[in-house]
This record gives structure tokens, sequence and C-alpha cells, in this order.
């Protein structure tokens, strides 16, 4: 298994300490760093600047989702950085919701056709061929690159957590990327990832299970709990993951925050998150990076063949807080060295 690192998931890094911190986690041993996109700092800008000073790690996008651009331009995007980063970048993609369609203007149904049309076009458009494309929901024509992108494939993985949509990430990509998910949940996700490249005709073994497990690290466990339960409330109130947590058992928590915040907005939701609620979603609260580590292993023992571990500072010094937490990790406990 090896342990990933996330930057700015919660915008909270300037994006001028990337570059440092980008090194320092190369020279510690995490696999790959990765960006997400929603109205976070843009991950683009963030990976191509990771790309310029590493060697080795890898770059992923987790995710970029299918509303934000045409995909002809995510083809081209998708070069751009594997170029930069000598063949290092992973490409995750995923529909989004709802609510970030409405921010840019988009219709979001039928996710699962949308999707399968735009990594058709995405992937002809990578292997430099000039598009002829008419879907029901995506069309490109005249489209090829001015250049000739190099030959070697992009590894792409697809995020989900449904049923049909893990199936379909076994089906036509290289593994999934789950979020907010509990060691259960994974196991589940893994075995919908797996049966879909059985029936594809693909190795079930060669899939790439990948979580995310967010994490603080503060004098206390409130502290640490206080900065973790921002992100927490987001996904209980976001479009998806209200089917995804009430799977996990956590219905009568979600509803309650859902109401609250109808009510009295999104900080009244926030103070009814439970104890059960927050011990049962991969969100470690921590005073120590030795408690990360413990706590990271069940998902492991569930499948997952990566964890991304996106760091959230529970002080105003964010760029020492990360520093700190990559220092602790060394090539042999990221799974580098091992």
């Amino acid at each position: 298994m090896q342990i990933d690192i996330e930057f700015n998931s919660g915008a909270q890094l300037p994006m001028d300490a990337i570059p440092e911190l980008a090194r320092s986690a190369e020279a510690h041993g995490f696999g790959c760093v990765w960006g997400g996109e929603a109205n976070n700092k843009d991950p683009t800008v963030m990976l191509s600047a990771v790309a310029a000073v590493t060697n080795r790690m890898k770059i992923g996008s987790a995710v970029y989702h299918i509303l934000g651009r045409t995909p002809a331009t995510l083809a081209l995007q998708a070069v751009g950085l594997d170029e930069l980063s000598r063949g290092r970048f992973l490409l995750g993609i995923g529909v989004s919701n709802p609510t970030i369609a409405k921010w840019h203007g988009v219709t979001m149904d039928h996710p699962m056709s949308r999707l399968q049309e735009y990594l058709e076009i995405v992937r002809r458009g990578v292997r430099g061929e000039k598009l002829d494309f008419d879907g029901r929901y995506f069309t490109s024509h005249g489209f090829k690159m001015a250049f000739k992108p190099a030959m070697s494939p992009i590894p792409v993985y697809l995020a989900a957590f449904g049923p049909k949509m893990s199936r379909l990430a076994g089906s036509i990509t290289d593994g999934v990327l789950i979020n907010m998910a509990n060691p259960a949940e994974i196991r589940r996700i893994a075995d919908a990832v797996r049966q879909g490249a059985r029936e594809a005709r693909k190795d079930p073994a060669a899939m790439e299970i990948i979580c995310k497990i967010r994490c603080s690290i503060a004098h206390t466990y409130d502290a640490a709990r206080e900065a973790l339960s921002h992100a927490l409330t987001y996904y209980a109130l976001a479009d998806y993951y209200r089917d995804l947590l009430g799977r996990m058992g956590f219905a009568s928590e979600v509803e309650a925050m859902r109401s609250a915040w109808k009510s009295g907005g999104f900080h009244a939701a926030r103070k009814l998150i439970t104890d059960r609620l927050f011990d049962g979603l991969p969100l470690v609260a921590a005073t120590s990076a030795e408690e990360v580590v413990e706590q990271i292993a069940p998902y492991r023992a569930a499948g997952a063949t990566r964890i991304i571990l996106p760091y959230v500072a529970a002080s105003e010094d964010v760029v020492g807080e990360m520093r700190s937490f990559i220092n602790y990790w060394t090539p042999v406990t990221t799974g580098e060295g091992a």
C-alpha cells in the first residue's frame, strides 16, 4: 500500500508554499500529490508547480469533474501535465454533483452516460486522434493536438461510491477514487469495482482502490475535531453524499444536520455532528502522527491500495503544520521503501 498526500482540499495553503512542500513530500516518500477541484484553489496550477520541482513523485487529480471544461480541454491539460511531469500524471475524474453544476451553469443528469462519453473523447484526444464524435451529451469535431503526445497511456481513475458507478470504474478505468467512505463501505465498493473488471474481462486484482482519509493533528482532540468538522458538514449537506452516508448507517444524523442547515445555516448544522458520525467516517482527529498511522490501518485491511491523506490545519500556522506532518513520514512508512 502506498501513502499519498493531498494539498489544498480546503484551500488553506498559499500557492507559493506548494513547491517547498512538494519537494519535502517527495523526500519523505509520499507516492503522489493529489489536488481536487471544486471552489478551492485551481488544481492544474498547483499540480504544475509540483511537477516542476519534483522528479519521482506522481501528481494526480482527485478529481477533475466533467462540468468545468470540455473534454478536448481536459485532454490538453492531461497531456500537458503528463509531459511536464515526464510521465507521472494520474488522471482522476468524476461527474461531480448538481450543486457544482449550478456553479457552472450546466445540466447534471444521466451521470454515467455523460461520464462515458466525456471520457471517450478525452482518451481519443490524448492519443492524438482527430476527433469526430457525436454523442448524446458531448460532441467534438475536427479537434486534433498540434503536437504528438507521448504514447504511454495515462492511468485513469473514476470517483465512485454507488454500485453502478463503482462497477463502471472497474470496467472502463484503472481503478476507483473513494471519498468519505469507512472501511466497511470501501470493501463493498472494491467488490463492485472488481466485479466490473471481471465483466470487462480485465484482471480484478490490477484495480487500484484509492481512498481519502482526512486528518488533523492538534494539542487536543477537540481542536483537531473542530478543524475537521467543516469538511464533514460540507459532505453531509452535499448532493449524493447524503446517500453514501445513509448507506453507512448515518441517515438520521445527516437528516438532522440538513434540517438545521435549512433553518439556521452551515454552522447550525455543524453543531449537530455526533461522536458516532465523526468516528464512523474517514476523519482522524489526532494529537500525534503516530495516531494517524494507527487509525488508517483498517483501510489497508479493507483493500485500499493507495491512501490519500488530505491534511487539515488546526491553527493559523497552516504551512508550519503541513511541514511538520510531512516531516514525520519516511519512505518506509509511506510505502515507497517497503
